[in-house]
């Protein structure tokens, strides 16, 4: 089955300023920043890969104009970071209305053949990070008594296993208890917090990390018989980021019907 028509901006988040971290390149974030900047939004986007967030900024800001899009590199796992993406927000357009939690690590490893290092570092990125920018996010919004939104993004593997998954089903996981949790305590200053779980969104880095042959038997699994394209992942960003989910909050939706 070949994916559905790309679905153009509707001004779904007009004059909104969104960070969105590791948003350059191919994947999800890229794809979320690129459907935030349709749908009206000003954008700041965060990578730890400094070229390619340099080259995803220009192109964006080429398309969509330059007042639209800034960039910073961010290590979510330096708490300096993250508040320095969170800054440049509120400095370039006086205002944060919506974070994206996007930066995320995987890999692949038997549990007995695991190291710490491996653990360790997946976790500091997927759910330490995740919760940094929640914190950092969380803070400002508090403070500025505006409100808020905040993403993130799990995982399906969070709910299902998968051998060699141990350290990112365990952060996946993690995120969606954080989300729960914070979104309790952000209800009092107006904030929402949700988080997208999707499956598989192909895109070329994904591509040289995992086997043709578990790319294969993922698809397969898949009701629509194909994976998802990363666009298709940020139309529901989009959603959780928008008025129309207004009433949501510490939900998290499965963008797969793999969710157990």
């Amino acid at each position: 089955m070949t994916p559905p028509p790309y679905v153009p901006g509707h001004h779904l988040l007009d004059g909104r300023t969104a960070v969105i971290t590791a948003a350059a390149g191919a994947g999800i974030g890229g794809a979320t920043a690129r459907r935030f900047l349709e749908e009206g939004a000003r954008i700041v986007i965060g990578d730890a890969h400094e070229r390619r967030l340099k080259e995803s900024a220009a192109a964006f800001a080429a398309e969509f104009g330059v007042g639209k899009v800034a960039a910073l590199p961010c290590d979510v796992t330096d708490e300096g970071q993250v508040n320095a993406l969170l800054e440049l927000a509120e400095e370039q357009h006086g205002r944060l209305d919506i974070v994206v939690n996007n930066a995320g690590l995987g890999g692949t490893a038997d549990l007995v053949e695991m190291t710490d290092e491996q653990w360790d570092k997946v976790l500091d990125v997927t759910l330490n990070g995740t919760f940094r920018c929640t914190r950092a996010a969380l803070r400002r919004m508090k403070a500025a008594g505006e409100g808020g939104v905040i993403v993130n993004n799990a995982s399906v593997v969070g709910w299902r296993a998968q051998r060699g998954q141990a350290h990112y089903a365990a952060a996946k996981a993690g995120v969606m208890a954080l989300t729960r949790c914070a979104a309790v305590e952000a209800a009092a200053y107006g904030v929402r917090i949700n988080a997208v779980s999707p499956s598989l969104a192909l895109h070329p880095h994904l591509v040289k990390v995992t086997t043709p042959e578990l790319l294969a038997e993922l698809t397969e699994r898949e009701a629509f018989g194909r994976h998802a394209e990363p666009w298709e992942v940020a139309n529901v960003i989009v959603f959780l980021a928008g008025d129309y989910a207004s009433y949501m909050t510490g939900e998290t939706v499965s963008v797969s019907s793999q969710h157990a």
